[in-house]
């Protein structure tokens, strides 16, 4: 056993960068080019590997802790001290693959290439594109082409780009000539030796006698080593990030050219998973440390842009221009109002809206583009209830009684036993989270000649009919003499809309947001129902319900238990006492 320090390897044209993520913990069981751990440059970020396997017995960095090349970043204990010489070379080689990875310097790749000394002229021949080492990756895919045949190449240009589960990287040219065949496409995937495809040089020599001596200076490493140094340049120049986001978010985008602004800062598992998705990274905003772009953070863009709170650039690119009449028009995007001379058609008369009427129609619109309304219809009879009522109003003629009881004050009582029953009826949604109210405060919609009010019973369940007789009539002369407060139409769990002194068999009303369901009612109307005791149909008053409710809160089989359950309430009001 022996103890061996793991050190920064080349990180390309970079004083210090700052470590962004710690990926093990001390007594982990390290393999050979396992991520230690993830440092970002103002280019880009990159996964450091372990250059031996064995026990992690000391981490000498932390987060926000600054590293360079040569600094020892953690202490393996490995199992044969005598393996690490032998390995040290390939780590060497491998480290640059994968860790210096990011730095996808030309200038950088062309001074390492600059002290090969050049070969005697010699005629155009033609050489293999082969894929060096690229560390201990197979299967890698061919994420973006830079170069197309007949493009001419200078020796360590990136001619495209390929990616594993832990960075992305860029495949030099090399050497400097004229791309003649290319055997690969978007998607495929290649491995270490692999050709790729072949380009005309002048005076072609083998690629690692050409590599080798410009790496001998820094280190007496063996030539394929050497060649595999300028390999491990990943694609931290905007190019490759912005391409990989390419399909899903700029359909135009051209593979050979690069696109130009800064990196966004993520890691190479983050870069991934927004390219499964789809989401372009430049547009996301990273919540992160410096900045830097997390999983969450991909996952939230892509919520907001399938919920249409944000719209990514290629999307607004493929939106159809507005036409010169086009506007924002009650908060959306459609047609202007059409703009109408009605004088020079025949006389007309000008009135404003009432005050009323501008502030419940915002109400109103916002409503009924914001909740998803659904109605469920259904009949009550309330053949004996209105009996019941007739001959109550008669007592209190007699007993000289102010107090008139209306169909509405039963109904209001019924819907409390209604709401008691199915309690997702008497709440409200906030974001994603229900609110269920434990009082029983019911609206019901006052006609007055400014416009429609809804005054807010409150307590319902507490007081008997009489006594919301006798509130609903005081609140409605408040209503119809303007001096509503707003404490009287506050505080609603649940709302009734009658228009059952009117007319109508069935309507859709709007659900008075933040409630979830309305009640609405029209006329009763005597119709024959069948009967089948007596075996024949017999004429039954029947009050027509019309339940508009949100369709986010409640499903149809709710509605319609509900609408039964009120119903059977009204036929028979000693149900309410169960």
């Amino acid at each position: 056993m022996a103890l061996t320090e793991i050190k920064v390897p080349d990180i390309g044209d970079f004083d210090s960068v700052g470590v962004i993520e710690v990926l093990v913990n001390v007594g982990d069981t390290i393999k050979v080019e396992q991520s230690l751990i993830t440092v970002e440059s103002d280019k880009a970020s990159m996964e450091i590997p372990s250059s031996h396997a064995g026990v992690l017995k000391e981490l000498r960095v932390k987060l926000g802790d600054q590293v360079a090349q040569g600094g020892v970043i953690a202490v393996i204990e490995t199992a044969d001290a005598a393996s690490a010489p032998a390995q040290a070379p390939a780590a060497e080689a491998v480290a640059p693959s994968v860790a210096a990875a990011p730095v996808s310097d030309t200038k950088q790749a062309e001074t390492a290439a600059a002290p090969a000394p050049a070969a005697p002229a010699a005629a155009a021949s033609s050489m293999n594109i082969v894929i060096p080492d690229i560390g201990d990756f197979k299967d890698v895919a061919v994420i973006e082409m830079l170069v197309k045949v007949g493009d001419v190449v200078t020796a360590e240009q990136s001619l495209f780009t390929v990616e594993s589960d832990k960075a992305s990287m860029e495949i030099p040219s090399p050497a400097a000539g004229t791309i003649t065949a290319l055997g690969i496409k978007l998607g495929d995937v290649v491995n270490v030796g692999d050709a790729v495809g072949t380009m005309s040089v002048q005076g072609a020599a083998p690629a690692a006698s050409a590599s080798a001596p410009a790496a001998a200076p820094a280190a007496a490493t063996p030539a394929p080593a050497a060649q595999a140094a300028p390999v491990a340049q990943v694609s931290t120049a905007p190019a490759a990030t912005a391409a990989v986001a390419a399909p899903a978010a700029a359909p135009a985008h051209n593979p050979t050219v690069a696109p130009s602004g800064k990196l966004p800062h993520a890691s190479p598992s983050v870069r991934k998973f927004a390219r499964e998705l789809g989401v372009p990274l430049e547009e996301v905003q990273g919540s992160g440390q410096k900045g830097r772009i997390t999983s969450e953070d991909v996952m939230g863009f892509t919520k907001s842009v399938m919920a249409g709170a944000v719209q990514t650039l290629a999307q607004a690119a493929k939106a159809p221009a507005k036409s010169a009449g086009a506007g924002n028009v009650g908060g959306l995007e459609v047609l202007a109002w059409p703009k109408v001379d009605f004088a020079k058609f025949g006389p007309v008369e000008r009135k404003d809206l009432s005050r009323i009427k501008k502030i419940s129609g915002a109400n109103l619109h916002r409503n009924w583009v914001m909740i998803p309304h659904v109605t469920n219809n259904d009949l009550a009879d309330i053949t004996d209830l209105e009996a019941f009522r007739v001959s109550t109003n008669a007592e209190n003629a007699k007993a000289k009684s102010d107090v008139k009881v209306t169909m509405l004050a039963f109904v209001i009582k019924a819907v409390v036993a209604a709401l008691k029953k199915f309690p997702e009826f008497n709440a409200s949604l906030d974001g994603d989270t229900l609110v269920y109210k434990q009082y029983f405060n019911i609206g019901f919609a006052a006609d007055t000649p400014n416009g429609l009010v809804v005054p807010v019973l409150k307590d319902a369940d507490k007081k008997g009919i009489m006594q919301i007789s006798q509130e609903m009539g005081e609140l409605a002369k408040k209503a119809r003499d303007g001096k509503l407060g707003a404490a009287d139409m506050q505080g609603g769990c649940f709302s009734i809309s009658s228009l059952g002194g009117i007319g109508g068999t069935n309507f859709t009303p709007i659900v008075n947001a933040p409630e979830v369901a309305i009640l609405g009612l029209s006329r009763g109307a005597m119709q024959p129902v069948w009967n089948e005791e007596k075996e024949k149909f017999v004429p039954r008053l029947m009050l027509p319900l019309s339940l508009s409710y949100d369709h986010r809160v409640i499903d149809g089989a709710s509605a319609a238990r509900f609408n039964a359950y009120l119903g059977a309430v009204l036929a028979d009001y000693r149900r309410i006492l169960l």
